[in-house]
C-alpha cells in the first residue's frame, strides 16, 4: 500500500485480483498482444489469419471482441482512430513539421495493455518527446479516465509542456483531462492520421516496455506488475542509453536540456 502511495497509484490496483476471463481467452490475448506489438498495423482480419497460422482455430468475431477488450486497433491512417467522449471537443494535430529541440516543448501520452498470469491491466505513460524521458505512468484495471488524469497530474507536479499530444480516445478528450491542460495554458494536440505517424515516440516506448520487460516476466498480480514496472522505468530513464540520443539516457538528455534552457534565459 505504501508503494502505491509513493508511486501515485490507486490502492484498489494493489488488491485487485483479475477474474472473469477463461484460460483460453487469456492465452489468446497473450498471443494477440505479441503479434500486435510486432505488427501494430494488423487489424482483426489479418490478426485472425496470423493466429490460424499459429494453430489457433479462432474466428474473426472472437478476435474482434478480444482486441476491443484489450483496447487494440490497427494503426493505419484513417479519419478517426479512437473514439472520443460524446460531445467532447477534438483538437487539431499541432506537431506536423514542428522542430522538437528542447525538453518540455512537447509531451505525449497513450495507453497500452499489460498482461498478467491470470488477467490484464492497462498502463498509461506521459513522455517528453525531445528526450524520450518518461515523466509519469499509472496502472489501472479498467479503461477509465481517472488513472490518465492521475498520470497527467503527476507529470505536471514537476513542470509543464508547451504542447500536450494524445490520441482522440475518450480518456483524453474528456473535460476532466483537457480541463487540466487548458487551466495551465497548455496547447492541446490530438492525433489526426493514426498513432503510427502522430505518436511515434510513445509507440516505440510500448515496444521497449513489452519486449524488454513484460514478455520476460509472468506477473502473478497487479502489485507484482507495479513493482516490476517501477524498476523498469527507472532503468529506462536513468540507466538505458538510447542510440537516437547519442547513447545518452533519457534522464541525462532531459535534465541537461532543461539546464541549458535555464542558462539561455538567464543570459
Amino acid at each position: 500500500m505504501e508503494q502505491c502511495e509513493l508511486l501515485g497509484l490507486p490502492r484498489s490496483s494493489y488488491y485487485y485480483e483479475p477474474v472473469g476471463d477463461s484460460t483460453e481467452d487469456l492465452e489468446l490475448m497473450r498471443q494477440i498482444d505479441e503479434i500486435y506489438t510486432e505488427l501494430p498495423y494488423y487489424g482483426s482480419r489479418r490478426m485472425t489469419w496470423e493466429l490460424n497460422q499459429k494453430g489457433w482455430k479462432v474466428n474473426r468475431k472472437r478476435v474482434q471482441r478480444l482486441m476491443q477488450r484489450m483496447g487494440l486497433e490497427a494503426i493505419y491512417p484513417k479519419p478517426r482512430l479512437s473514439t472520443p467522449a460524446p460531445g467532447h471537443k477534438i483538437y487539431p494535430y499541432l506537431l506536423r513539421g514542428l522542430k522538437i529541440d528542447r525538453p518540455d516543448q512537447v509531451w505525449s501520452t497513450d495507453i497500452t495493455y499489460i498482461r498478467l498470469r491470470g488477467g490484464f491491466v492497462y498502463l498509461v505513460a506521459v513522455i517528453d518527446w525531445y528526450s524520450r524521458y518518461v515523466l509519469s505512468w499509472e496502472v489501472s484495471v479498467t479503461l477509465d479516465t481517472s488513472f490518465c488524469v492521475s498520470a497527467l497530474e503527476w507529470a505536471l507536479s514537476a513542470d509543464r509542456p508547451e504542447i500536450f499530444n494524445s490520441d482522440q480516445g475518450a480518456q483524453f478528450t474528456s473535460e476532466d483531462f483537457t480541463g487540466i491542460l487548458k487551466d495551465r495554458g497548455i496547447q492541446i494536440s490530438m492525433d489526426g492520421r493514426g498513432r503510427a505517424l502522430d505518436n511515434v515516440f510513445v509507440e516505440r516506448l510500448w515496444r521497449s516496455v513489452k519486449w524488454e520487460e513484460v514478455y520476460l516476466k509472468d506477473y502473478s498480480s497487479v502489485a507484482e506488475a507495479i513493482e516490476s514496472l517501477s524498476r523498469y522505468f527507472h532503468r529506462y530513464n536513468h540507466l538505458r542509453p538510447h542510440q537516437s540520443l547519442g547513447n545518452k539516457t533519457p534522464a541525462a538528455v532531459y535534465f541537461e536540456g532543461k539546464k541549458d534552457a535555464a542558462s539561455r534565459r538567464i543570459s
